[in-house]
């Protein structure tokens, strides 16, 4: 499961690890952690280290620039907040709004979150023929959306004061 944010030097978000990797990260003096989770604590023989919420690299990482989010099934589950699009019940398939066997790809905004109760009614239909209606319209989240989305911050409020708002 990810749940650890990465910085790069410059407090650019970069991705998201799992906690395992966050550790290593810091033990191996890659990183340093600027929010750890409160009153949690990692502790061995020789180790005593607070839990990593966010870290920062202690290198910068040049990172080629990246206009758009990539398409994947765990992002539109994500995106969707794990909500069927259709009746709004706990989703654990992607439907195609206009399906594959049709010329639907796999794209943000042809893609959604669905129960598989209501992505085996909907079949291979578009949600007009099958006579469903969508709660909301896909959507393609930028890139810093996305990482947002997957820590499952909704807003800026609950982000930390050190980290600065982009220009």
């Amino acid at each position: 499961m990810r749940e650890t944010l990465v910085l790069n030097a410059s407090f650019e978000p970069l991705s998201t690890v799992t906690l395992r990797r966050a550790v290593v990260l810091v033990m191996q003096d890659k990183a340093v952690v600027e929010q750890a989770h409160p009153g949690l604590r990692i502790r061995a023989a020789a180790v005593d280290l607070p839990v990593p919420q966010v870290i920062r690299l202690c290198r910068y990482v040049r990172v080629p620039f990246r206009r758009r989010a990539p398409w994947s099934r765990r992002g539109v589950l994500v995106r969707d907040r794990h909500r069927c699009a259709y009746c709004g019940r706990r989703a654990t398939t992607v439907d195609h709004v206009v399906p594959r066997s049709h010329g639907g790809g796999d794209t943000w905004l042809n893609t959604v979150a669905a129960c598989a109760e209501d992505n085996h009614r909907k079949a291979d239909r578009t949600p007009e023929q099958a006579g469903m209606r969508l709660l909301g319209k896909p959507f393609e989240p930028t890139p810093s959306d996305a990482l947002l989305l997957a820590l499952g911050v909704s807003g800026r409020e609950v982000l930390p004061d050190w980290l600065p708002l982009p220009a």
